[in-house]
């Protein structure tokens, strides 16, 4: 006789888990482009904030290295020192953006607007949330107590140095859903600003939703979004949903406000038996 503990029940989102530069806090992405342009400066190469965000969500080491594998980084380095870039001083180069990362993060620890309210919603529906990232747990401690003070505190975080790979492995979010208890991960909403969250989430099993004009696509301050026109964020917005949408999202929403409705959609197609 089947165990009633284990008895199916009708699904619905019982998890969310969020990523947090850009879909949590710090609107724009901006505490981890402010520190690679810091890093290549001090060494003369020009990177162009396009080339910094470009990796964004990767775990910052696997960044680092996407950054170096571009033609012209690669060029510029081998122009100045003779060679190309070799991975033990990728390696130091890492060294001294850790640093540089750490020193600024808690000046980008502020909530994106709506998002505390949304997840004081989800915890009214018990609705548990967890969080993944591409900083290592040193950085994200540093971001988490920010955050803290500010209103902001998950039930789970992992970083990507706790678990074999960072994205697109989809061991954070496994390990989330341990932490959590909770469990099929198709009753779970993943829910982040790059393309590298949205392969996370489809990697591990779970619905997708990106947020495009507090994220990384779009890459500007909460301040300088505000100032553009209706037709100059309409572009950017645009922009990101182009670049998300093919990164294969579940779901595209311009803000916090869209996200209860999502869920609500997801648990709609759950009961009528879709899964991601």
């Amino acid at each position: 006789m089947r165990n009633p503990q284990f008895s199916p029940q009708p699904l619905q989102i019982r998890a969310a888990i969020l990523d947090w530069a850009g879909t949590a806090v710090d609107f724009g992405s901006r505490a981890p482009v402010e520190a690679f342009l810091s890093v290549f400066a001090g060494l003369d190469i020009h990177v162009s904030t396009a080339d910094a965000r470009g990796p964004m969500g990767r775990a910052k080491r696997d960044h680092l290295g996407a950054i170096f594998a571009l033609p012209h980084i690669a060029a510029q380095w081998a122009h100045r020192f003779g060679h190309a870039p070799t991975t033990a001083e990728i390696d130091a180069v890492y060294g001294s953006f850790v640093p540089t990362q750490l020193a600024v993060l808690g000046q980008f620890a502020k909530p994106i607007p709506g998002m505390l309210d949304v997840v004081a919603q989800w915890r009214a529906e018990g609705i548990r949330i967890g969080s993944t990232t591409g900083y290592t747990k040193a950085m994200l401690d540093i971001v988490a107590r920010a955050a803290v003070g500010q209103g902001y505190q998950p039930d789970a975080m992992v970083a990507g140095d706790q678990t074999p790979a960072g994205r697109p492995a989809p061991w954070m979010i496994w390990q989330n859903l341990q932490s959590l208890g909770v469990w099929p991960p198709a009753a779970v909403v993943k829910i982040g600003d790059t393309p590298a969250d949205i392969d996370e989430g489809r990697n591990a099993g779970c619905w997708t939703v990106a947020l495009t004009a507090c994220g990384n696509e779009v890459g500007l301050s909460e301040a300088e979004f505000a100032k553009l026109d209706s037709s100059e964020r309409d572009a950017l917005i645009a922009l990101a949903h182009d670049v998300l949408g093919r990164a294969g999202a579940h779901y595209l929403a311009d803000s916090w406000a869209e996200i209860p409705g999502i869920v609500a959609d997801i648990n709609v197609r759950l009961a009528a038996g879709e899964r991601p």
